[in-house]
């Protein structure tokens, strides 16, 4: 089965020609690797252009900058994979845990695989303590309205059978698009899987974007496509 990897990208370029190494090294033998610049300023789209468009199988760069989940809508919209797999162009997430994350679908066990950073797994960078309560208040918040008994529902790596993606119309534009993928997915009732996952967080000196607005926006975004969906 084919794997498309989404990689939804934003003034990554310190990162992104290794992250995109190691996806292309990743062992998964029949992949494909879509880029959505999200209107990079850092010198991102450069290197997109002159180092990494001859690498991967499609590059598309947005007019304007409008947040992660609409750089994700676009590479789902482009995806022609059996599985939808999305990795975030830091280098937080290591592309050499494919094989676990697909496997519950190769096996005909889920149509959705979650990674999650709290249910063991590999290394864990130590790094922000109310990150972490953040993490695991939205996540049991989440749980609480869609009945799931999620360990990670912010986590990066989320995996999809295509088929499932196309019924599901992605709202949110920025860090929304978390929660409302988990509330839409769990309404359909198709087979969830969760596995655990390395993670090698990074400092906001070292680029990490997400603050608390966006923990406020996820919050309402649990409640938005939960209770009035």
């Amino acid at each position: 089965m084919k794997v498309s990897i989404v990689i939804p990208c934003f003034n990554e370029a310190a990162t992104i020609r290794v992250l995109v190494d190691r996806v292309r090294a990743s062992p998964v033998p029949d992949k494909e690797i879509i880029i959505v610049d999200d209107c990079s300023r850092d010198g991102t789209r450069d290197v997109l252009k002159n180092e990494i468009e001859a690498l991967v199988d499609r590059v598309v760069y947005h007019d304007f900058n409008q947040g992660k989940g609409a750089a994700l809508r676009t590479g789902f919209a482009a995806a022609t994979g059996d599985i939808v797999l999305v990795q975030d162009a830091d280098l937080e997430y290591d592309p050499a845990e494919y094989p676990k994350l697909i496997k519950p679908i190769l096996d005909g066990q889920a149509d959705v695989v979650f990674g999650s950073r709290f249910m063991g797994g590999g290394a864990h960078r130590v790094v922000y303590f109310w990150h972490m309560v953040g993490n695991k208040f939205l996540t049991l918040s989440s749980n609480m309205l869609t009945n799931l008994n999620l360990t990670d529902m912010e986590t990066c790596y989320k995996v999809f059978r295509r088929e499932v993606l196309h019924r599901i119309t992605i709202e949110e534009d920025r860090f929304g698009f978390e929660p409302e993928i988990t509330a839409k997915v769990a309404r359909l009732r198709v087979p969830i899987y969760e596995v655990g996952i390395s993670y090698y967080g990074r400092t906001y000196e070292e680029g990490k974007k997400i603050g608390w607005r966006d923990g406020f926006r996820a919050l309402w975004a649990i409640v938005k496509y939960n209770v009035f969906r």
